[in-house]
């Protein structure tokens, strides 16, 4: 059992936000370097090392059965899809640009969940959720000479969001099970042989060479965004109460959009400061909507 204080809980949790939400910003710096193929799959393979040793010191437990199932579609969004996503759909998107579009994911993350869970939330959380996702796409397409109009980054994205809410969904209810951090490890561990194909591969196609920085960034998003920040998030949640410590994922495009104008010096204009400030206030409203039901 951990034990703690709701402050505690809470810093816990805004540590793991705050780690995580340099993830787009350094995922952007690293693909001026590295392949976007070998910066999806190979942050995958170190995080899944380090996971494999954290297991293994700690003699967990193996999933049995139809958990096994249920990691793979946990890692199939977490592990393989968000990270591959986001890289390819960085190579050609600012980084605060992405962060609005990915400010979705609690909201989506919060309605696979209510699906998953066979929950009946009231109709202001699907009316919520709606226009978060509505905003979101609308700010995506949105083109600089008034059109509507997709691009191809912003569909990654957006798959991006729907791969991460369902592997989050899915995850989430494994974690009751296995344990939060101890899930998030076997699936990296789970998925590591075709990520360490593909990152082979990658290398075979393309010898990585980067700058040192370019180097850094793909070495925090390895060992802190696919894995490290899991720890602090979760044990935050553990903590609690949960209710109100998840509810601190909602700063994260905040923060992300804030490190894209220091770390990178992107412009953020009117309309991507707006479009963000949309898009996180309905998923506030959803994500509240659903706790405030018993969800």
């Amino acid at each position: 059992m951990i034990v703690g204080t709701p402050l505690s809980g809470l810093a816990w949790g805004l540590l793991g936000v705050a780690a995580f939400s340099f993830t787009v910003p350094l995922t952007r710096v690293a693909v001026g370097g590295l392949s976007p193929l070998f910066i999806g799959c190979g942050r995958a393979v170190v995080a899944a090392g380090l996971a494999a040793v954290a297991l293994t010191a700690t003699r967990q437990r193996p999933p049995r059965g139809r958990q096994w199932a249920r990691l793979a579609a946990t890692g199939a969004g977490i592990v393989i899809g968000f990270p591959l996503l986001t890289s390819y759909a960085l190579t050609t998107t600012p980084a605060g640009h992405s962060a609005v579009v990915i400010a979705v994911l609690p909201a989506a993350t919060a309605a696979l969940a209510v699906l998953r869970g066979h929950e009946r939330p009231p109709r202001a959380f699907w009316a919520a959720a709606g226009l978060g996702a509505t905003a979101a796409v609308i700010f995506a397409c949105a083109r600089g000479d008034g059109a509507i109009r997709p691009h191809r980054a912003d569909l990654l994205l957006l798959a991006a969001v729907l791969a991460a809410a369902a592997g989050y969904a899915e995850g989430g209810l494994l974690a009751r099970e296995l344990g939060a951090w101890q899930t998030v490890s076997w699936a990296l561990v789970l998925c590591s042989p075709p990520m360490v194909l593909l990152t082979v591969l990658s290398i075979h196609r393309q010898s990585p060479h980067a700058t040192p920085a370019q180097w850094t960034a793909f070495g925090y998003l390895a060992a802190v965004s696919m894995f490290l920040a899991f720890f602090a998030w979760y044990h935050g949640l553990a903590v609690g109460p949960m209710a109100r410590v998840s509810q601190v994922q909602l700063v994260q495009p905040v923060l992300s959009l804030a490190w894209a104008g220091l770390l990178l010096g992107e412009h953020l204009g009117a309309t991507t400061i707006a479009g963000g400030l949309v898009v996180v206030l309905c998923a506030a409203a959803a994500v509240r909507v659903r706790l405030g039901g018993g969800g």
